[in-house]
């Protein structure tokens, strides 16, 4: 049962690192240059955006906390 557990663990731990790339880190896996990584960066900076603006929201922030976390999240997002 342990044994068990802990490989769920990993994977799930595995599956979340997967994710969390950076847009920097996905422009390069795709070998992206010139006009299309800008388009790529771009659109991968505006849905950070939103997603950070979004978990801000639910964590009832604002003002200066806000803006702080909001770009604290994007700048982890994009790949700073």
């Amino acid at each position: 049962m342990t044994k068990t557990l802990l490989i769920a663990l990993a994977l799930t731990c595995t599956a979340s690192f997967a994710q969390a790339q950076s847009c920097t880190v996905q422009a390069t896996d795709k070998k992206l240059a010139g006009a299309a990584k800008i388009s790529f960066l771009t659109k991968c900076e505006k849905d950070a955006t939103a997603a950070c603006d979004k978990q801000a929201a639910d964590k009832k922030l604002a003002g200066a906390a806000k803006t702080s976390f909001t770009k604290k999240c994007v700048n982890d997002s994009v790949g700073g």
